[in-house]
């Protein structure tokens, strides 16, 4: 019999992410089309003593889905059950891939209030790694939950709000995979609106100087900086009605500056940066030179997303956003004081406070630092030397992305974080949601 088609399974039963960061080999592999045949494989898995995760559209850079137990694929779960009118409310079978939804929304008039730059995700990794866009006013993925629907390995299925299983439900919304099966998950949606994008090179020390006040100012801010260079790429989306002219990138520019320069070459200048690494500063210096303004309108997730191609690894950790000026200066102190040369920019985001649990921005206004590597360079001990200025800060790792905190650290950063062990300890007391990755995280 053959496998069915998880992402990241190969014929050989191997099963990797997208940045071959995680590899491992499951037992079995399930790819549910309704509630009994979830419950029934997590039934197996309890009674096997074995374990059982999940998978969505496998780009995580963390181990977080990996197992060599039961490897679940929610892609048969996908689509919209229904759309409350008077809310703007919508409830997704949790499989649905973020890069859907647009055109999922569209007929209703409505659109995801925020975005990030990738909409490779199902919806349920996106909820349950706290993934999240630019933008002060907004919240992630998880912040924007109002309901969802939980199979805990008991079989039993609950209905969770912040009425209905409150604890439950707070757990679940950044649920790491840890305490059972999304089925169906409800959002806060907006009406659809068009996105006005600026992208324009200036001084860093500039974009430092005012990143703050700015982004209270800016719908969506954030900026790109490239390595060995005093310059930073803003790019800057305003939000119109929905009613606003388009005036799109046409396809030869999306051709040329995203595929072509943004892909193609990039890829050839990371490929020429492993083998010689001298050459990454002045190649770096060179593309910062190159940057030219381009503005654009187009439909919110036309704009919020790009094409991400060259394969990387990546770190993120969200801090104060006051002290996001100098946590970026220890940062690059210490990128440009490191023997390996990065030849990727580092990217700053920056979003709202929201009341999950264990959501990165939880409870506070946060900017977000995400270094990267490239796929075919060593990234350990860049990232180790990352981590320790993050960590000075207080910084929380993106629990989708390169890191290395135990329970202890991250009891220090989240003031729930014990309330969520309880709730997962209570859903899931044997472990069958658990893999190393997390009991390396939550202490279990």
């Amino acid at each position: 019999m053959k496998n069915p088609r998880i992402p990241g399974l190969s014929k050989s039963g191997t099963w990797r992410n997208w940045a071959s960061s995680a590899v491992a080999t499951p037992d079995a592999v399930a790819m549910p089309r309704d509630e009994s045949e979830i419950t029934a494989a997590m039934g197996a898995a309890v009674d096997a003593g074995s374990t059982l995760k999940v998978v969505g559209g496998a780009h995580s850079f963390t181990p977080i889905a990996a197992t060599s137990g039961t490897l679940l694929s929610l892609d048969h779960f996908s689509g919209i059950l229904r759309v409350d009118p008077l809310t703007n409310q919508v409830r997704f079978r949790a499989g649905t891939r973020l890069r859907d939804i647009g055109r999922l929304l569209e007929p209703y008039g409505l659109a995801l209030a925020n975005m990030g730059d990738i909409d490779h995700q199902s919806l349920a990794g996106a909820i349950n790694t706290s993934t999240h866009g630019t933008g002060l006013a907004f919240t992630g993925f998880s912040g924007a939950v109002t309901a969802l629907r939980i199979i805990l390995p008991d079989g039993e299925a609950r209905e969770c709000s912040p009425t209905l299983n409150p604890g439950l439900f707070q757990a679940a919304r950044v649920g790491l995979g840890a305490l059972g099966v999304l089925t169906e998950i409800t959002l806060q949606c907006v009406p659809r609106f068009k996105l006005h994008a600026r992208e324009e090179p200036e001084p860093l020390a500039g974009m430092l100087e005012s990143f703050v006040d700015r982004v209270v100012l800016s719908d969506h801010l954030e900026f790109y900086w490239f390595p060995y260079t005093d310059t930073a790429l803003a790019k800057t989306n305003t939000r119109l009605p929905d009613d606003a002219p388009l005036d799109p990138v046409p396809w030869h520019g999306r051709l040329i500056s995203d595929e072509l320069v943004g892909n193609v070459a990039f890829a050839a200048l990371c490929q020429v940066g492993a083998r010689i690494p001298a050459t990454v500063p002045p190649i770096n210096k060179l593309a910062a030179k190159a940057l030219a303004v381009r503005s654009y309108t187009d439909q919110s997730e036309r704009v919020f997303v790009a094409p991400r191609r060259v394969r990387f690894r990546e770190m993120e950790y969200s801090v104060e956003l006051a002290a996001l000026p100098e946590v970026f200066a220890a940062v690059r102190t210490a990128l440009e004081a490191h023997p390996q040369k990065i030849s990727f920019p580092l990217e700053v985001r920056a979003t709202g406070a929201d009341d999950t649990w264990l959501g990165t921005a939880s409870g506070r206004q946060s900017a977000y630092i995400a270094v990267h590597r490239y796929a075919g360079e060593p990234s350990r001990e860049f990232f180790g030397a990352m981590e320790e200025v993050f960590v000075h800060y207080g910084g929380r790792p993106h629990w989708g992305k390169l890191h290395t905190r135990d329970s202890s650290y991250l009891a220090s950063v989240y003031p729930h974080f014990n309330e969520f062990l309880a709730q997962r300890d209570a859903a899931d007391p044997q472990g069958t949601m658990l893999n190393e990755h997390l009991r390396h995280l939550l202490g279990r």
